[in-house]
C-alpha cells in the first residue's frame, strides 16, 4: 500500500471538508446565534458541528449546506431545551448578548430577520422548534420541505409552527420605525437622560415603556424592569447624577441596530438599545453584564 498516497489523500479529503465547513461557518453561527441568543453558546454549536461534520463519511453527504444546518438546528434546539433551567438562578432580566453587525448587518443570513435584541427577546416565550422553523423561514429563506426535513416534521405542521412563530411576534415587528428616525430618538432619550430631565424623557416614552436591565447582579444594575411612562423617566432622571459620570458615549451597530456604547477608562461598562414605535420609545434595553459585551467594538467616542 502506498502510505504516503494515502496520507496525502487523507490530507486532501481533510483540505476540502475544512474549505466546505468554512464556507457555511457564518451561516451556521448566525442559525445558532438566533437559536440560543449568546455568542460563546453559538461558537460551541458551531464547534460541535464541525467535529460531527469531520467524523462523517462525507462522501455519502450529497448537500453539504443542508447536513451541516441540520446538525447546527437541531444541536440549538437540545441546548435551548437545557438552558431555560440555567436561567432561573440568573439575577435579574435575562438579555440576549449584543453582537456588532456593522460587517455584516444580517449575520449571516439572506436577511435580517430575527436579530434585532427586541425580537430575540420575544422569541424566547417560543418553543425551540417553533423558535427554529421560523429563523430557518424567515432569516434564511428556507422552502418548508427543507424546514420539515431538519426538524423531524410533516410540511403542513412546518408552517403551522412558522405561523404561529408569526403571531407571537406580530407586534414586536410592527414596532420598528427607520434607522434615522430610531437613532434621533436614542440621541434624544441620552441628552435628556445625561440631564436628568424626567419631564423631557416622558415625551420620548410611549405609555407602556419598559426598561430592562441586564446585569446579572453587577453594581448598578436594576434587577427588576421598571414599566410606564412615568416611572420610567423618574427612574432614569434619579441616577443622572452619578450614572453618566466619567464615561463617554460612543455609536456602534448591535443586532442591525443603533445602539450606544458607555465607555469608561476605555472599556464597554454598558450598551444601550431601544425598542421603538411610532408612539415612541418602547423599551429601554440596557446590557451591562461585562461577560457579554466582549462583542461589541468600542465606537469613537
Amino acid at each position: 500500500m502506498d502510505v504516503t498516497g494515502a496520507a496525502a489523500g487523507s490530507g486532501e479529503a481533510l483540505d476540502a471538508a475544512v474549505a466546505v465547513f468554512a464556507a457555511q461557518r457564518r451561516r451556521l453561527f448566525g442559525i445558532a446565534y438566533r437559536m440560543l441568543g449568546t455568542v460563546a453558546d453559538a461558537e460551541d454549536i458551531v464547534q460541535e458541528t464541525w467535529i460531527r461534520w469531520q467524523n462523517t463519511d462525507r462522501s455519502q453527504v450529497q448537500e453539504p449546506a443542508a447536513f451541516l444546518t441540520t446538525i447546527t438546528t437541531r444541536l440549538s434546539i437540545n441546548v435551548l431545551q437545557s438552558s431555560r433551567a440555567k436561567r432561573e438562578t440568573y439575577i435579574g432580566p435575562w438579555l440576549p448578548e449584543p453582537v456588532n453587525t456593522d460587517d455584516d448587518p444580517a449575520l449571516g443570513a439572506e436577511r435580517a430577520e430575527a436579530l434585532h435584541v427586541a425580537i430575540l427577546l420575544t422569541l424566547e416565550k417560543l418553543t425551540p422548534t417553533e423558535r427554529a422553523a421560523y429563523i430557518l423561514r424567515e432569516a434564511f429563506d428556507y422552502p418548508y420541505p427543507r424546514i420539515a426535513e431538519v426538524i423531524s416534521s410533516s410540511v403542513v405542521n412546518a408552517r403551522q409552527l412558522v405561523s404561529r412563530a408569526r403571531a407571537h411576534l406580530a407586534s414586536a415587528r410592527q414596532s420598528a420605525v427607520e434607522p434615522t428616525h430610531h437613532r434621533r430618538l436614542l440621541e434624544a432619550f441620552l441628552a435628556a437622560a445625561r440631564q436628568g430631565d424626567a419631564q423631557q424623557l416622558e415625551t420620548l416614552f410611549a405609555d407602556d415603556v419598559v426598561s430592562y436591565t441586564d446585569g446579572n447582579g453587577v453594581k448598578l444594575a436594576a434587577r427588576i424592569p421598571v414599566n410606564g411612562r412615568g416611572r420610567v423617566a423618574k427612574f432614569v432622571a434619579a441616577f443622572a447624577h452619578h450614572f453618566w459620570t466619567g464615561k463617554t458615549i460612543g455609536w456602534v451597530e448591535v443586532n442591525g441596530q443603533p445602539a450606544a456604547t458607555l465607555i469608561e477608562d476605555g472599556d464597554v461598562t454598558t450598551v444601550l438599545t431601544l425598542t421603538t414605535s411610532e408612539d415612541g420609545i418602547q423599551q429601554l434595553l440596557w446590557m451591562m453584564n461585562p461577560q457579554k459585551l466582549g462583542h461589541v467594538i468600542p465606537a469613537r467616542a
